[in-house]
């Protein structure tokens, strides 16, 4: 039955709230000085598409810089001595882009091939990119003479490679090789130069000495040197007398601070196992004991160079507790097992500590290297990482003294070490001061 008081409650309701409603809209426009949040759709600023939000390049390679000059480009044979790091920041290769400025002829590839894919130490034959269809001939074992005879039919080498900032990384000699031959035969060499990943400040670790010389340490520099390839192209011409016709181009935008990740250029894996530039701090420290052929530097594993253990150390948290009270700050050891797919000790369970890099500015690598051989040493004498004496030669030639395997063996305190080489290490800082092309 219909409710005639109901209805009559509905219609003063719906009054109430009409004249609240009115109210309300006099009272706001009554208040001085409150303004309309809610602008005009005309008012509205334009906002791009995400897909046109492009991130502003902070570094130009040598590469990008050279390609962008506009004169310079006489009829010349050029050679490219270069791998899969040479590229702009569309991931171009310089196979492909310089045929458009140059009369590009040959291609010329260091340790691990054109490709990147050859692992490290093996031979590299003729391969040719599939791109440009350029023939590439490898440099890789071949000494300056043989490479001379490579370039004899070009007028100019350039080269154009991403190094990683360490000494024992061959791809610097690859092009003080080039430079050697390029004196011998009469040829120009131009190196298009790229980051230092690791930044251009901080040096690091003995300098080599000239007795261990090789292709893992050709030089008497630091194992971490600061420097970017096209400087140390000019500090090995003139400092170790190779006196080649020889032009840097230099980045546009690097400074000397800069980390990789602060650069906005691509990074592409250097070599199979640098995956990435955050590998490269982890490495200077393990790196180096993975030439014992006994402590397991993760080589095998999804995490290259950031763990250290072996089959035998069934308390990794020993290991991490005794190393975390002897490093300074920056890293962190943290106690884990691994298991390699391939290589040393591969299918078999290894305990020991993945390398958490906290604060790359205050973390030591070099001198980490070096503790983590001594507490090991400490820890489980029964295991001798220097057992293989045939190892003893690459180890040595890769620290770039035998100082470092005698004093390690002998128990001495890696800071003690470390202070052995500063006077050095501050000579060579005041002697690369006149090749820096960046501040």
């Amino acid at each position: 039955m219909f409710d005639r008081n109901i209805n009559h409650r509905s219609h003063l309701s719906i009054i109430m709230v009409l004249a609240t409603l009115i109210m309300i809209s006099c009272a706001q426009q009554s208040r001085p000085g409150i303004p309309d949040e809610t602008p005009s759709p005309k008012t509205l600023p334009s906002t791009p598409m995400v897909s046109e939000i492009k991130p502003q390049p902070v570094v130009r390679s040598g590469l990008e810089v050279f390609l962008n000059r506009e004169h310079g480009f006489e009829r010349l044979k050029y050679g490219l001595l270069a791998n899969q790091t040479c590229v702009n920041r569309e991931l171009i290769h310089g196979a492909s882009l310089l045929p458009e400025k140059i009369d590009l002829q040959l291609l010329l590839s260091p340790e691990h091939g054109l490709f990147g894919a050859e692992n490290a130490g093996d031979k590299v034959g003729d391969e040719t990119d599939a791109g440009s269809g350029i023939i590439s001939r490898s440099t890789y074992r071949k000494k300056p003479p043989e490479i001379a005879e490579m370039i004899s039919d070009l007028d100019v080498v350039l080269f154009d490679i991403q190094d990683i900032g360490v000494r024992s990384y061959t791809y610097i000699y690859s092009m003080a090789y080039l430079m050697q031959a390029a004196a011998e035969s009469g040829k120009k060499v131009i190196v298009l130069d790229r980051p230092n990943p690791i930044n251009g400040l901080k040096l690091e670790g003995n300098l080599l000495d000239p007795q261990f010389s090789s292709f893992v340490g050709l030089y008497p520099i630091p194992y971490r040197h600061g420097m970017t390839s096209g400087e140390l192209a000019l500090l090995f011409n003139t400092e170790f007398g190779i006196g080649c016709d020889l032009e840097v181009v230099p980045m546009e935008g690097w400074t000397r601070d800069m980390y990789f990740d602060d650069t906005g250029l691509p990074w592409v894996p250097t070599s199979p196992h640098v995956p990435d530039a955050a590998t490269i701090l982890p490495m200077i420290a393990t790196g180096t004991y993975g030439e014992l052929g006994m402590l397991s530097e993760g080589v095998g594993t999804t995490t290259p160079f950031e763990v250290a253990g072996g089959p035998w150390i069934t308390d990794p948290n020993e290991y991490a507790e005794t190393l975390a009270q002897q490093t300074g700050e920056g890293v962190i050891f943290r106690p884990t097992f691994f298991k390699p797919y391939y290589g040393r000790y591969q299918g078999q369970i290894c305990g020991g500590v993945q390398l958490h890099v906290t604060d790359r500015d205050l973390f030591a690598p070099y001198l980490t290297g070096l503790l983590l051989l001594s507490v090991h040493q400490e820890l489980y004498p029964e295991v001798d990482l220097f057992a293989n004496a045939n190892r003893w030669d690459m180890f040595d030639q890769v620290m770039g003294s035998d100082q470092i395997r005698i004093d390690i063996q002998a128990g001495k305190d890696p800071y003690e070490m470390e202070q052995a080489w500063q006077e050095e290490l501050i000579k060579f800082g005041e002697l690369r001061k006149k090749y820096l092309l960046y501040d």
